[in-house]
């Protein structure tokens, strides 16, 4: 689970200061505020650890991948190739991890958060090379235990610090430090050098799990469709689009995979659990799927709107419904210890939807699976106040720790963007409500007072005309 973002330099971003990440983070915004920018780097650190070319500090993207972000400079806040694009990602490890140095055998590190700090500038040609990584272990109380630092000098010369551990180099082996792989990784042959630094491997391959759990969900869905194609495999997500919902729904079901909405409560099957959160949703009464024939792979999902309604096809009933399934699905769907960043999931939908989808989205991080929390991070883009003011509600009710929940503002700020973390108190309440964050209601209902009461001056003096 993520806990801690920093980004310099990158696309509107000149800095956007540390962000604290939590089990459930909001980012509201106008539009062009930079939201989407935070989560498509995310996306980009994904695909190139996906990345069979180890040489390529970063996967900027093409047509085959999840997000194509331009060139580098495109990337570059002032599309500045001179700057330095600069993140810092910590998180917390599903368990703790322990590095030993086999020549100190009573010596042991062991943490249970992880820290990668990577800076990248442009090299000759104007693609990213990475200039240096530094990864931090550090413990439960927040004290680092081991720190490597990995990058290449002025000269071009590669280098590898660690501290308080001290590599011993093998016998024999004198060849020169190899530059660092990608964003993160170390070179095997770099490793080899040394009797013992085999371990150093393991904040590489933290680093790919953490990436490998990030789901996306954009803002743009695929409409509904009448049948739906599944041939019995599992799918990894519900897709950039939710195209994949029903193929989730359907492999999930198959597994036998259970939930409840909490600890202690309830299980029930994974298309039933969906289907009672659309009810308590308000927005179908029931909801099931069902093969066309015998032996086929097609799938039409029904829908009941309403108590004594006839069942319809999905494309029968209101839009916001295919909307907002892929959300829900992607919410319990995701793998434990997994971090779902989404889009403007609210959209298309009623206000009270948009409130009760704040519900759905609590539950998500509470939920256990198989007797243990499934501890998935579910980081929302949203617009929508009466999201916003359900989870302030749960909050002061207890239903969710404000330690659970970040809530973040972007705003424009001259040339550069501003993010704000708004103070949320342990009773739901904002201690530090920006100006205009959902517009200026006061001077809305004075502009509407004076007008109202211009509007009355003139129809009384036709009136009386």
């Amino acid at each position: 689970m993520l806990t801690h973002l920093h980004i310099r330099n990158f696309k509107a971003w000149k800095d956007t200061g540390p962000i604290r990440l939590a089990p459930l983070t909001v980012i509201f915004g106008a539009n062009s505020a930079g939201k989407s920018s935070l989560g498509h780097l995310l996306l980009a650190l994904k695909q190139t650890s996906l990345l069979t070319d180890r040489r390529r500090a970063l996967h900027l993207g093409d047509a085959n991948s999840p997000i194509d972000l331009g060139t580098f400079a495109d990337c570059l806040h002032g599309h500045d190739l001179k700057a330095r694009l600069e993140f810092t990602l910590a998180w917390r490890l599903p368990q703790p991890v322990e590095f030993r140095d086999p020549l100190q055998p009573g010596q042991a590190y062991v943490g249970n958060r992880m820290q990668l700090a990577s800076v990248l500038h442009a090299d000759a040609r104007g693609l990213p090379e990475l200039q240096r990584f530094d990864y931090q272990l550090i413990n439960e109380v927040g004290a680092p235990q081991l720190s490597v630092e990995h990058g290449l000098r002025g000269s071009g010369k590669a280098y590898l610090h660690v501290d308080p551990m001290k590599l011993a180099m093998k016998q024999g082996s004198k060849w020169p430090i190899e530059p660092p792989e990608k964003f993160y990784r170390f070179s095997d042959v770099t490793l080899a050098r040394y009797r013992n630094a085999d371990s150093l491997s393991q904040f590489a391959l933290a680093t790919e799990r953490l990436l490998a759990g990030l789901g996306y969900l954009g803002p743009l869905r695929e409409p509904p469709r009448r049948t739906y194609s599944w041939a019995g495999d599992i799918v990894p997500d519900v897709g950039a689009r939710g195209e994949f919902a029903i193929p989730a729904l359907l492999a999930a079901t198959q597994q036998g995979r259970e939930l409840n909405r909490g600890y202690r409560k309830k299980k029930d099957r994974f298309d039933r659990f969906i289907a009672a959160w659309l009810r308590d949703l308000g927005v179908i009464e029931s909801f099931s799927m069902q093969a066309v024939g015998q032996g086929r792979k097609e799938y039409e999902v029904l829908v009941r709107a309403r108590k004594g309604a006839p069942e319809v096809k999905l494309t029968d009933v209101g839009f916001g419904v295919s909307q907002m399934l892929p959300a829900l699905v992607q919410a319990f769907y995701a793998p434990a210890d997994s971090i779902v960043w989404m889009e403007q999931p609210e959209i298309h939908l009623h206000p009270l939807v948009q409130a009760e989808l704040a519900d759905a989205f609590i539950s998500a991080v509470q939920a256990h699976e198989d007797g243990r929390p499934r501890n998935v991070q579910l980081i929302v883009e949203s617009h929508s106040e009466h999201f916003l003011m359900r989870l302030q509600r749960r909050i002061a009710e207890e239903a969710i720790s404000a330690d659970d929940v970040a809530v973040h503002f972007a705003r424009q700020a001259g040339s550069s963007l501003d993010l704000e973390a708004l103070r949320m108190d342990r009773y739901g309440e904002i201690e530090n409500w920006p100006d205009n964050f959902f517009g200026d209601e006061m001077t809305e209902i004075a502009g509407r007072t004076q007008a109202a009461m211009k509007r009355r001056i003139r129809d009384r003096g036709t009136t009386h005309g």
